[in-house]
């Protein structure tokens, strides 16, 4: 059998806590079965190695790091014959929960070595991929804030987010957007948020921002209707603990499409994190089952 490619994120939190991960990971690897070479890369340099391997026809490549490091991956590898396996080595791994890879480094390097395939959905915006939620309004003005502090101050990710939540809030506005769903008009919407999330995530308090499939070929779509500050808030408790009320945030069903247009001509926009901007009208699709990945 081939060597397999393990692409381990430089930049990543657990690389700088450990630096024995890289050798780690290969034994792990190498224990359950998988004829493994490491190799440390950045953040932009994954992208371009996951294309060049999947171009290359490997049948498997492996990624160890967060939602961003395996988001890099899946948009080089959607559409392609190569499987993608997961060493879930980020802070929250909404991805690998969703399809239950252990968070154990040797369970997961043995599931990998198992070949289990599972063909997933990921959702795309104006032909960029993702594979958790897109969302415009505060969020994007979250994360660029949280980033900014992170450069600046060294603050980490968590509290970087507290203080930059408590920010945007205070600058808090609102979006006119016009929605089209499955080609068909739906109408003017005026919100401080709209979330677009790669299958059906829930949110209650038991399982807040989980899915429970990733293959049902649909988008989560909810908008915020709260236009003040205080409503957004209490309305956001509410959905914690599953009390939602009518004018608090409305779910949009059985969606493959989403067109978003604005008077603006530039969105913010947050894809699995990563805050890009574009001009709408912003096109989002479902891809249906169009990632092979190995999963439970």
């Amino acid at each position: 059998m081939a060597r397999v490619t393990v692409l381990l994120n430089r930049g990543g939190g657990a690389v700088a806590a450990d630096p024995e991960l890289v050798d780690k990971a290969g034994k792990a690897l190498r224990d359950a079965g998988v004829d493994a070479d490491v190799e440390l890369v950045s953040g932009g340099e994954c992208a371009v190695r996951c294309k060049a391997i999947a171009e290359r026809g490997d049948e498997l490549l492996i990624v160890g790091g967060g939602d961003g490091t395996v988001s890099a991956a899946a948009s080089a590898l959607v559409g392609k014959e190569t499987m993608l396996g997961i060493l879930p080595l980020g802070t929250l791994n909404h991805f690998a929960r969703d399809l239950g890879i252990p968070t154990d480094l040797e369970e997961a390097a043995r599931l990998i070595a198992s070949r289990k395939e599972r063909r997933v959905d990921v959702g795309e915006m104006n032909e960029r991929i993702f594979i958790n939620n897109s969302a415009i309004g505060l969020y994007p003005l979250m994360v660029v804030d949280r980033d900014l502090q992170r450069r600046k101050l060294g603050r980490s990710k968590r509290l970087a987010m507290i203080v930059a939540s408590l920010r945007t809030l205070i600058r808090f506005n609102r979006h006119r957007l016009t929605l089209t769903v499955n080609e068909e008009r739906t109408g003017r919407v005026d919100t401080p948020l709209l979330f677009v999330g790669n299958n059906e995530y829930r949110i209650d308090i038991g399982a807040a921002g989980q899915r429970d499939k990733l293959d049902r070929g649909e988008l989560s779509v909810f908008v915020m209707r709260k236009k003040t500050r205080r409503g957004m808030i209490a309305a956001s408790i509410r959905a914690l603990f599953d009390r939602i009320r009518s004018d608090d945030m409305v779910q949009l069903d059985r969606v493959e499409r989403l067109l978003v247009a604005s008077h603006r001509s530039q969105l913010a926009v947050s894809l699995d994190g990563e805050v890009v901007r574009a001009a709408p009208p912003l096109d989002y699709k479902i891809c249906k089952k169009a990632l092979r990945v190995i999963a439970t």
